[in-house]
């Protein structure tokens, strides 16, 4: 009961916000959420004058700020006739400062491309009207979307609030299906199988076999650098805490009821007989934590491992001084070869919780989100309804094409109607990891950003 009023409370204070804002300045006009039609004709691309849209994006730092720069973008621009007025923000501000951006109408653009807002978040801007429901504007104007969720209707129900609101366009990556879907387990753990050989080491399978093969990289630690040439100290496991899929969480499924903890966000699962649980109040998650708590104090694990970011990270693993590690593909932190995945632990039972929503694939509801402040939300939705296009979709995935830089992962052919047809990396490692010679999948709906 506290906690709804107190949630009560925020969202007033926050509609205040919006209304004072408004009242400060007379230019900025409120969509109230109502759908507004448009004749269809009005949103054919490529438009016949040049029409000027905002959009606010986060973009990785020490990288191109504009992103019409980039080539996705420029040929989003020729072949819709529809610039875009970017507002960039650093990624590693992007926390501090979209909150703000949010709470001042003064400050929106038409669009958010890169929100990654919570569910909480989403209900939170809505309910003052900071974004609008697009619902309507999906059935109507984004028939690449509206052509995946008929389709796949699940993802509609994913995308759909109580009151039957989509307030956002998500993020969806078809790649298998249920169990057999790459995206099941994301923090993978591997072995570094070159060292294992060297000190006559058997990959664990328990727990206590784990620790004790730790424990031998860290003892030998002198032998290992001097046999593989290694500049710098060698760590016997590294990961980054509550990152993703760098997160060693999935080490301690193996304790107690064998829930472990797959979403570390909310810590959310659901048992086999659909109950919903906190992962963290069980006790298999205590006596995981513990154990993990131990390796950290018999300097087993990286002693950077709450702090270092992505580059770092990765930066230690290239050198070759990691003998555990965690990511979605080991190629991202070393080389393909030396590694082999690390089974799931026994501890008191062995199991893996898969990922929630990865029975469904890759998703992420919160992707992109339209403002209030947009004077022609259907032509923003048509627009944002080009990231779905078949051809367009694995590009904002994974990278282009007829591009000299790191971007260029795919080929232009010709499919069998003679059209063209992005389908094949043009070198050793496609951005996504999935190597040479990948195709993209044939159920693969994608997503802004």
């Amino acid at each position: 009961m506290k906690y709804r009023k107190v949630k009560r409370v925020m969202a007033a204070a926050l509609a205040g916000c919006m209304v004072l804002s408004m009242a400060g300045c007379g230019k900025v006009k409120i969509n109230d959420g109502t759908f507004r039609p448009v004749d269809e004709a009005t949103l054919e691309f490529p438009q016949k004058e040049k029409v000027t849209l905002t959009g606010l994006i986060s973009y990785p730092p020490n990288t191109e700020s504009e992103p019409n720069n980039r080539t996705i973008f420029k040929r989003l621009q020729e072949q819709t006739n529809v610039e875009i007025d970017w507002t960039a923000i650093p990624s590693d501000q992007w926390a501090d400062k979209i909150s703000l951006n949010m709470s001042d109408p003064n400050k929106l653009t038409d669009f958010v491309f890169s929100a990654g807002f919570s569910d909480s978040n989403l209900l939170k801007y809505g309910e003052f009207g900071a974004i609008i429901p697009l619902e309507e504007y999906i059935d109507n104007y984004m028939p690449n979307l509206k052509a995946v969720f008929d389709k796949y209707p699940e993802y509609r129900v994913m995308c759909t609030d109580v009151n039957g609101h989509i307030w956002s366009l998500p993020w969806i990556e078809q790649l298998g299906s249920e169990k057999t879907a790459i995206q099941t387990v994301g923090d993978m753990s591997f072995i570094n199988k070159k060292w294992l050989d060297y000190l006559d080491l058997e990959i664990p399978e328990t727990v206590d076999e784990f620790e004790e093969v730790l424990i031998a990289f860290r003892d030998h630690a002198s032998e290992l650098q001097k046999e593989f040439n290694i500049d710098g100290a060698i760590i016997p496991m590294s990961c980054i805490v509550n990152d993703g899929d760098q997160d060693p969480a999935i080490l301690i499924n193996g304790f107690g009821e064998g829930y472990g903890d797959a979403d570390r966000g909310r810590h959310i699962a659901v048992t086999d007989d659909q109950e919903v649980i906190c992962a963290a109040t069980q006790e298999g998650w205590k006596k995981g934590i513990e154990w993990l708590n131990k390796l950290y104090e018999e300097k087993l694990i990286d002693p950077e491992a709450f702090t270092q970011e992505w580059s770092t990270y990765v930066a230690k693993g290239k050198s070759g001084r990691y003998g555990v590690c965690f990511s979605w593909d080991v190629g991202n932190i070393d080389n393909l070869k030396d590694w082999v995945p690390l089974p799931a632990l026994t501890a008191d039972t062995r199991n893996i919780t898969p990922q929630n929503g990865s029975y469904t694939s890759g998703f992420d509801r919160g992707r992109c989100v339209v403002t209030s402040v947009a004077e022609n939300p259907a032509l923003v939705c048509a627009w944002l309804d080009q990231m779905y296009a078949p051809i367009q979709s694995p590009q904002n995935n994974w990278g282009t094409y007829g591009e000299d830089d790191d971007f260029d992962i795919f080929e232009m052919s010709t499919n069998d109607q003679g059209g063209g047809d992005a389908e094949t990396c043009s070198f050793g490692r496609c951005l996504s990891g999935r190597g040479p010679g990948s195709r993209i999948c044939g159920r693969a709906a994608c997503h802004p950003g």
